[in-house]
């Protein structure tokens, strides 16, 4: 009897210390998680020197969304995925990052990290780190249309280049295109 007693307090151990360890479940992408720097640069094909996430993941800005203003959410969401960090952690940035990293409030409650006052996202349909297909990409949801550019360095946007392939004002695939 002993020995069940003690597997099964060594199971209810091992579940709260398990419970212990999930993860967020506010749908950014949670930097102050990963190792490394918060925001850091690299040079990315077709754009050259861009802001990177922690994974390396090429990081965007949206013209409409400026001076603390937030107008991707819903729908947005599932494609343009905030850089966010836990409430009272500051974001930190890596080597060749030379403008100003901070955070504003997001309509959920959600700390969002920005660069040079603009919010920053990663684009669901990058194809890993070093991409950028979310760059010079138009769109809209919420009766915002929304022009997406990969964040250089100093918070300008970098070139488009060729545009984006899709549905015209979209190209999200089976989601269509704008009008969300």
């Amino acid at each position: 009897m002993q020995w069940k007693t003690i597997a099964g307090v060594t199971v209810l151990g091992a579940a709260i210390t398990l419970a212990g360890c999930g993860t967020k479940s506010h749908g950014g992408s949670d930097a102050a998680t990963d190792s490394g720097s918060t925001v850091t640069s690299r040079q990315v094909p077709g754009v050259g020197s861009a802001l990177t996430d922690s994974a390396g993941k090429t990081l965007y800005f949206a013209d409409q969304e400026a001076n603390g203003s937030v107008h991707c959410v819903d729908t947005c969401l599932r494609f343009w995925v905030p850089l966010t960090v836990s409430a009272g952690v500051m974001p930190t940035s890596g080597g060749g990052v030379t403008g100003t990293v901070s955070t504003i409030h997001r309509p959920d409650g959600s700390v969002q990290v920005t660069y040079d006052g603009k919010p920053l996202y990663t684009f669901a349909q990058d194809g890993g780190p070093g991409t950028a297909s979310g760059n010079g990409f138009k769109d809209s949801f919420g009766g915002t249309n929304f022009s997406w550019h990969a964040a250089a360095l100093a918070g300008g946007a970098a070139p488009s280049g060729a545009a984006p392939t899709g549905t015209p004002g979209g190209g999200y695939g089976t989601y269509g295109g704008y009008g969300y």
